[in-house]
């Protein structure tokens, strides 16, 4: 485990033991046992790469290593989008440490609107026995965290309103991503006809990659006594790197090894939105749209078969490596036209994390 990844996982301990004592609640043993055993399931699991990547950006923005106070405050940060993600069960796109908070929170309630079964090779927090939807409630806790955690470690700093600003607005921006989604594939409303490259990057912009892209790197940049109002070629960036990432992310739940991803997709079956389902819809003839009309979207391995013989026949393989290599010069050349050399650092970073990844 990394020097950063240990110092990390010691301040969700600090932020824990804060939430569990805040003087705002009178906490009973048993409400206090519940809370420290949802936080414990739903928060901490999972690569921390959003949190983590707090702290890498911090460092690279300030060209210099880090106090130990300011290694502490990027931690908390970082935990903050952790707990945002993990509040809902599974988000669709995000297959994911103020950061931190905000993932769990979004996690938690997304298994539950999804009717996920797993996630992070264990149970979801609605399904452990005695939760159920007790978990919805323990989500809206998971989202009111956040703010506590903000103001106890940041009100006295001149960005406090700006952070509390970019968590809102984000998390205002994956919400609103995620209905999207969930009203797109209305059960019994199944209509590839909906399904277009436009509606693909609506919902992978505002339930991916604000959150999991342009937060982590927004609460960075305001630690380092920034205005994100003059950082917007920035935010514009991030967002075209998690539409890639997204994209990725589709092409390996159909191509993808699953030994390597960890997963065995089920995009086709879910008849989810995926990119490779409108680059289809895009460039089938009618004869190969009436198989996919006739095929997607059912659970029946004849037909799955049949939808990723199609995405052959189509050399859906060879347009995503045309797509991937296009995206990366124009992600390159937009990054290398930013005038800070910091901040061609940090972009630089996280597309190095993701360019050709095989998970």
């Amino acid at each position: 485990m990394s020097e950063t990844k240990s110092k990390f996982l010691e301040v969700y301990s600090v932020l824990k033991s804060e939430l569990l004592n805040d003087p705002a609640f009178e906490f009973t043993d048993d409400s206090r046992q519940w809370v420290e055993r949802m936080l414990d399931y739903n928060v901490p699991g999972g690569k921390l790469n959003r949190g983590l990547s707090v702290v890498d950006s911090y460092k690279l923005l300030q060209g210099r290593q880090l106090t130990d106070d300011e290694v502490f405050l990027a931690c908390v940060l970082g935990w903050c989008i952790e707990w945002v993600g993990n509040r809902i069960p599974p988000l669709y796109f995000v297959k994911a440490d103020a950061f931190s908070q905000l993932q769990a929170y979004f996690l938690v309630l997304d298994d539950i609107m999804d009717n996920s079964h797993t996630r992070r090779g264990q149970p979801c927090w609605f399904r452990v026995p005695k939760v159920g939807m007790i978990a919805a409630n323990d989500g809206v806790i998971l989202r009111n965290q956040i703010p506590r955690i903000l103001k106890n470690h940041f009100k006295g700093k001149p960005y406090y309103v700006d952070l509390l600003d970019l968590f809102n607005e984000v998390e205002f921006q994956t919400a609103s991503g995620q209905m999207i989604d969930l009203i797109t594939t209305i059960e019994g409303e199944k209509d590839l006809s909906k399904y277009s490259l436009p509606l693909h990057r609506r919902i992978v912009q505002y339930k991916t990659a604000y959150y999991s892209f342009y937060l982590p790197v927004a609460c960075a940049l305001l630690m380092a006594g920034e205005n994100l109002d003059n950082h917007t070629s920035v935010k514009d960036i991030l967002v075209q790197m998690g539409i890639y990432f997204q994209v990725q992310d589709d092409y390996l739940d159909c191509f993808g090894d699953p030994q390597v991803i960890g997963k065995i997709g089920t995009d086709i079956e879910d008849f989810k939105c995926s990119w490779l389902v409108v680059k289809t819809l895009e460039i089938c003839n009618e004869e190969q749209k009436k198989t996919l009309y006739g095929n997607y979207g059912k659970a029946d391995p004849a037909n799955v078969a049949k939808v990723k013989a199609l995405y052959k026949d189509l050399d859906l393989q060879g347009v995503f490596l045309e797509y991937e290599s296009k995206s990366y010069e124009t992600l390159v050349s937009s990054i290398e036209a930013h005038p800070s050399k910091a901040v061609q650092a940090v972009l630089k970073s996280f597309l190095g994390k993701i360019y050709k990844r095989q998970k």
